[in-house]
């Protein structure tokens, strides 16, 4: 899709780059970003390098030109992807704050599949773009929500040990030599650090379960002052507790927690309503608290909600979910806040379908970083200019629609 700008939102543009420019350094590293920003955001079904120099030039050696300097641009020259994501964020945060709250924190992770062996990062491993172990890269994302947008703030591509250890393959990948490795889980947090110190507001962190299950992930977010709501596997265990929020009986794993309540114990809930549909489905609330071999008690450990969720169709349960959102919120609220991180699966639909996430053809690095830099700042500049043009009930009355030109 192409995004056609009007006069008032051409000068908008004009501005934000100026904005980015601050970090650019020098004029060249500024065209050629201006460059590569109007690829992303122009027509043409790629969104690399060759087919953005192809349709920004008129013949051939003005191609080879732009082609040349484009590659340079992402694979060689040296500039700071987190100060332009932190400007490109504050752009469209300073937008959608000044329409409603930015609430919810969400991290999760994409695939971009590749061919070939030499990509840094490239593995056989699990994606969930695919649904099964592939050759590919895996981004870790955090993005930011208000009750009816969202918006991609930061990216960290993860490196297996078989890369971290192999300096060969970083040479070729010019991988820096101090980046050391690092699980997704630790990539996350990293970013959570640094929106935190940057001053990005938010109370609800929302993941799914390759980081709820992790303790850490969970601890540290709290001691951040989040309330977490994240998806945790079946087999964590848990232990009950009364009324009077006193353990009760023994540790038992959460569907066996289920299968011991049975359906009776689960109540339908709606948490969204809408002109031709509604969505709901059976939930089961439980007070509990988790066990583990961390040193930590059981006394000393939080008291939590573990919500279930066992649609009619299914034969047993199909989420799990642990969280600190508080018990004076109603049910159904929390449920929603829960089911908030579809928006992410909406980004990451955005970011490929429309501006070519994974459409980078280079093996660098820092040219990964610096492609999904330039995707992040048009994103950005995309939503900002949406949220001036459509009121929240526009967003609300069209789930459906993709990534829109609002310019």
């Amino acid at each position: 899709m192409a995004y056609e700008f009007e006069a008032a939102a051409q000068l908008r543009l004009d501005g934000y780059f100026a904005r980015i420019g601050q970090h650019l350094k020098d004029r060249r590293k500024r065209e050629s970003f201006a460059m590569y920003a109007f690829g992303i955001l122009g027509d043409g079904e790629r969104k690399s390098a060759e087919p953005i120099a192809a349709r920004l030039a008129g013949d051939e050696k003005g191609v080879q030109h732009a082609h040349d300097k484009l590659l340079h641009f992402l694979a060689r020259s040296e500039w700071d992807d987190r100060s332009v994501r932190l400007e490109a964020a504050r752009y469209a945060l300073e937008a959608l704050s000044a329409r409603e709250p930015i609430t919810t924190w969400i991290i999760d992770e994409t695939g971009f599949l590749k061919q070939g062996t030499h990509s840094a990062g490239v593995h056989r491993q699990y994606t969930g773009s695919a649904g099964k172990i592939a050759n590919c890269q895996v981004g870790v994302c955090l993005a930011v929500a208000t009750a009816t947008e969202h918006i991609p703030l930061d990216f960290e591509l993860y490196l297996p040990r078989a890369w971290i250890d192999d300096p060969e393959r970083r040479a070729e990948t010019r991988i820096p030599e101090q980046i050391g490795f690092k699980t997704k889980i630790e990539l996350a947090l990293d970013m959570i650090r640094r929106a935190r110190g940057a001053g990005v507001p938010g109370e609800v962190m929302l993941a799914d379960s390759v980081y709820g299950n992790s303790a850490e992930f969970r601890n540290e977010v709290r001691q951040m002052g989040f309330d977490f709501g994240v998806q945790v596997e079946s087999n964590i265990h848990v232990v009950r507790l009364d009324s009077r929020g006193r353990p009760s009986g023994y540790a038992l794993s959460a569907l066996q927690l289920a299968q011991w309540r049975g359906r009776e114990g689960f109540r339908r809930f709606t948490w969204r309503e809408a002109s031709k549909s509604e969505l709901s489905s059976h939930f089961l609330f439980q007070r509990v608290k988790t066990t583990g071999n961390d040193g930590v008690t059981l006394n000393e450990r939080e008291p939590l909600w573990l919500v279930i969720e066992w649609p009619t169709s299914e034969p047993k349960p199909t989420k799990y979910w642990l969280t600190t959102l508080p018990t004076r919120m109603s049910k159904k609220k929390i449920i929603r806040h829960l089911k908030e991180r579809w928006r992410i699966e909406r980004v990451f639909e955005d970011l490929k379908g429309e501006l070519g996430l994974d459409h980078f053809e280079g093996r660098s690095f820092p040219g990964w970083h610096h492609h999904v830099s330039v995707v992040l700042c048009c994103y950005a500049y995309v939503v900002a200019e949406r949220v001036r043009t459509f009121p929240p009930s526009w967003r609300r009355s069209s789930p459906g629609r993709p990534l829109s030109a609002a310019a």
